[in-house]
């Protein structure tokens, strides 16, 4: 199987806008994430997407393949979509106005069976966890893969920041929820983060290339837009998400505070 990592870059955000750019000891954090992703193993090729003009010439500044896209994709996964589509298309090496948005040799023919969305505000992400996703995949049972971590501590249960996830004995994904779940009735509040029953979502998807063509042409979801999650709609769709458990910790960047935590 060969698979294509995908960062999705976006300079605006309503909590901290340009934080790709932002410095961490000397690096962007798209720098930091882009190499972290190329030491995946699993991984045969990586490029950052984007629809900023200064995250796309910086990302060609320090070496790295980086593509255009659209504006109007409402996420990550219609982002990854549309990159993956054109790195298999024969056509990019012949056709300039497709070619230009590419920064690296248009004239090689990528084609890949599956894509790994990697956060672009994880600069510390664990290649081992980009190599966990794709084996899920590889398995042949889950068209849609993702990973999960044991919350042990209370505020990050208590966080709606925070994604919860629970999943069935073989590793389907049930729910997800910005709530705490399960709920643990029997149990005070304050002793959730000690039963090791809450898991969060740790927000890396992995994708069969058609799966992620069909998920893209979707529109959203009841559940979804209740809780602002796009892995909801797929859920509602009929889609089977594989989930696994890993114990590395990721540290997402999305407010100018978090920065301090790290």
């Amino acid at each position: 199987m060969k698979v294509l990592g995908i960062i999705p870059a976006r300079y605006g955000s309503t909590r901290f806008e340009g934080k790709p750019l932002v410095e961490i000891k000397g690096k962007s954090m798209i720098q930091r994430v882009y190499e972290q992703a190329k030491k995946a193993e699993s991984l045969a090729h990586v490029i950052v997407a984007t629809d900023d003009e200064r995250i796309f010439e910086h990302v060609k500044n320090f070496g790295g393949d980086v593509m255009m896209t659209a504006q109007e994709h409402q996420s990550g996964t219609d982002r990854c979509a549309e990159v993956a589509t054109m790195m298999n298309l024969d056509v990019i090496s012949t056709n300039f106005e497709r070619a230009k948005n590419f920064a690296f040799d248009s004239r090689r023919t990528l084609t890949f069976d599956a894509v790994v969305n990697i956060q672009g505000d994880e600069p510390f992400i664990n290649p081992l966890q980009i190599d966990k996703v794709v084996d899920i995949l590889r398995g042949g049972i889950f068209p849609l893969a993702t990973l999960a971590k044991k919350i042990d501590n209370q505020e990050d249960i208590l966080n709606p920041n925070i994604v919860k996830v629970v999943f069935s004995a073989d590793g389907r994904a049930l729910y997800f929820s910005r709530s705490p779940i399960p709920n643990l009735r029997n149990t005070p509040q304050y002793e959730w983060a000690e039963q090791g029953e809450i898991f969060k979502h740790i927000g890396i998807y992995g994708y069969r290339n058609q799966t992620l063509q069909e998920i893209a042409r979707l529109p959203q979801s009841r559940l979804e837009k209740l809780e602002s999650l796009e892995q909801l709609r797929w859920l509602e769709n009929g889609y089977t998400i594989g989930v696994s458990v890993t114990d590395l910790e990721t540290i997402g960047i999305d407010t100018p505070e978090d920065l301090l935590k790290i």
